[in-house]
C-alpha cells in the first residue's frame, strides 16, 4: 500500500472514514483473493526463491526498518504502553536479523502443498488420494508485534495462501516497512505482491470490515489480548482459529530435580515476560514446598518479579504479595506470577484445568509416570516435561515460525505453521468405473 493510500484514509473527514476504509478492505480482499488463485498453482521453487529474497531484503534494509520501528515506538509510549508491552513492539538489530532468518527457514522448509496425506486402493478399482491445498486467503489481526507481519507473509506465502494483515496500531510503520520487503520479493520472483498485503489504518473500523469479508477471506487468525479474541470470535464470518490467553502453568512436581526446577522456573517466567509462552502461575507440590519455594522465590525476586501467593505459599515465602481468585485467571505479560502450593499431581491438573486457557503447561519432575500423567490429563495445546514454556514457539518446534498459538479443538492446535495453514482435498482416479 502506497504511503498516498494511508494519507487518504488517514485524512478523510470522520463521517466518511468508515465507508472510505470498507471501500479499501474490500479492495483489498478482491485483489488477494485474485492473487491467491496464482499463488495456490506456484511451483515450490518460485515461492522459496521468493521468501529467500524476502530475508535478504529485510537485511538490507535493516536501518529503514529500524527508523521505521522507532516512529512506532515513539507513538507507543506517547500512547502510554507499558514496558513489556513497548519490548513486544521494539525491533532491535539481533530481533531484526531474528525475523530475516525466520523468514530464511521458513523458505527451507519442505513445501506444504501438494502433500499425499493419505492414500489407498478400493475394491472396485479406484485409487483415492487426499492432498494438501492451501486455505485461500487469509486475513491475520494482531497486536503490538512487529514480527508477526513477516512470519504471517512468509507462512501464508509458503503454503500457497494470500495475507490480509491488520497488525496493531502501534505498529503501522514497522509492519508497512516488512510488508515492503515481502512484497518487493514477490513481484522480483515473478509472483503477485497483492499476494501478501496490509490493511494501513490504525482504525479500528478496518478490524470489523475484514471480519465482515467473507467473499474474500477463508480464515481469520487472531493473535492478541481476550478483548481482541472475543471480538473476532464474535464478529467473524468466516472461521476462525483461535488464540486465546498464554496463561501458562508450571508445576514442580515432589520428584523435581531441584537445579531443574530453579532454572526452569526463572527461565519461564522472567526470559521474556511479554510473550504468549511465559509462564503466570507457579504451583509447587507441598512435598517440596518448604525447601524448593525460597530458592526459587529468591531467584525470581532478584530478577524483578512480583510474587503472590496462597496462604500456604506466603508462609513460606512472608514477602510474597497475596494472590486474590482474580491472580488465578490472569495472564500478566508482566513480572508477576502467581504461586500456589498444591498436594499433589491431581490438584495441580485439576488447577491447570479450571484456570488455564489450554496453551501451555509444564511440569518438572523425574518420576517419569507423574509426567506421563500431567501430559495426558491436562487439556491443553501443549505440555511439557522438564522444559520452560517459552519453548512454545513454532521456530523452536522446528516448524520455521509460526502465525499463532492455536487453542481450539478443530484443524490445528498448538503452533500454526505452514503445514496447518492447508486443507486438503480428494483426487480419485478411475478406468472407467461407474456406480451401480
Amino acid at each position: 500500500m502506497s504511503d498516498a493510500a494511508i494519507a487518504d484514509i488517514a485524512d478523510v473527514t470522520p463521517d466518511a472514514t468508515k465507508a472510505a476504509i470498507e471501500t479499501e478492505v474490500r479492495q483489498i480482499g478482491k485483489r488477494a483473493r485474485a492473487a491467491a488463485r496464482a499463488l495456490a498453482l506456484a511451483p515450490a521453487e518460485t515461492k522459496r526463491r521468493a521468501l529467500d529474497r524476502a530475508a535478504e531484503l529485510i537485511r538490507a534494509r535493516a536501518e529503514d526498518i529500524a527508523a521505521a520501528n522507532e516512529k512506532d515506538m515513539e507513538f507507543g509510549r506517547a500512547k502510554g504502553l507499558n514496558d513489556a508491552l513497548l519490548d513486544r513492539l521494539k525491533l532491535t538489530p539481533e530481533r531484526i536479523e531474528g525475523i530475516a532468518a525466520g523468514v530464511a527457514a521458513t523458505a527451507a522448509l519442505p513445501d506444504p502443498v501438494g502433500r499425499v496425506l493419505a492414500e489407498w486402493d478400493r475394491p472396485n478399482g479406484l485409487h483415492i488420494e487426499r492432498v494438501a491445498t492451501p486455505l485461500g486467503v487469509i486475513g491475520v489481526i494482531y497486536e503490538s508485534r512487529p514480527n508477526v507481519t513477516a512470519d504471517a507473509g512468509a507462512l501464508c506465502l509458503k503454503s500457497g495462501n494470500a495475507a490480509i494483515l491488520r497488525g496493531g496500531s502501534e505498529s503501522l510503520n514497522s509492519s508497512a516497512a516488512l510488508v515492503s520487503c515481502l512484497a518487493d520479493a514477490l513481484e522480483e520472483s515473478g509472483l503477485s505482491r497483492d499476494a501478501v498485503q496490509m490493511i494501513p489504518t490504525r482504525d479500528r473500523a478496518a478490524v470489523g470490515a475484514l471480519l465482515r469479508l467473507s467473499e474474500h477471506v477463508d480464515v481469520i487468525v487472531p493473535r492478541g489480548g481476550k478483548s481482541l479474541i472475543e471480538r473476532v470470535q464474535t464478529e467473524a464470518r468466516m472461521p476462525v482459529f483461535a488464540h486465546l490467553e498464554g496463561l501458562c502453568h508450571l508445576y514442580i512436581h515432589a520428584a523435581a530435580d531441584p537445579e531443574k526446577a530453579a532454572a526452569i522456573a526463572l527461565n519461564a517466567k522472567m526470559r521474556r515476560v511479554g510473550i504468549c509462552g511465559a509462564a503466570e502461575t507457579l504451583l509447587i507440590d507441598k512435598a517440596v514446598a518448604e525447601t524448593l519455594l525460597p530458592r526459587i522465590a529468591s531467584s525470581l525476586s532478584e530478577a524483578g518479579c512480583e510474587l503472590r501467593g496462597d496462604a500456604a505459599a506466603r508462609r513460606i515465602v512472608p514477602a510474597m504479595a497475596e494472590a486474590v481468585e482474580q491472580d488465578w485467571f490472569t495472564e500478566y505479560l508482566a513480572p508477576i506470577l502467581s504461586v500456589r502450593v498444591v498436594d499433589g499431581i491431581d490438584q495441580a491438573v485439576a488447577h491447570v484445568n479450571h484456570y488455564g486457557s489450554h496453551h501451555t503447561e509444564a511440569i518438572v519432575t523425574e518420576d517419569q509416570a507423574a509426567a506421563d500423567r500431567f501430559l495426558a490429563e491436562c487439556d491443553s495445546a501443549i505440555v511439557m516435561h522438564n522444559a520452560s514454556t517459552q519453548f512454545a514457539d513454532g521456530g523452536e518446534f522446528g516448524m520455521g515460525a509460526e502465525i499463532g498459538i492455536s487453542t481450539g479443538r478443530m484443524h490445528a492446535r498448538g503452533p500454526v505453521g505452514a503445514e496447518q495453514l492447508c486443507s486438503f482435498k480428494y483426487r480419485v482416479r478411475g478406468t472407467g468405473q461407474t456406480r451401480p
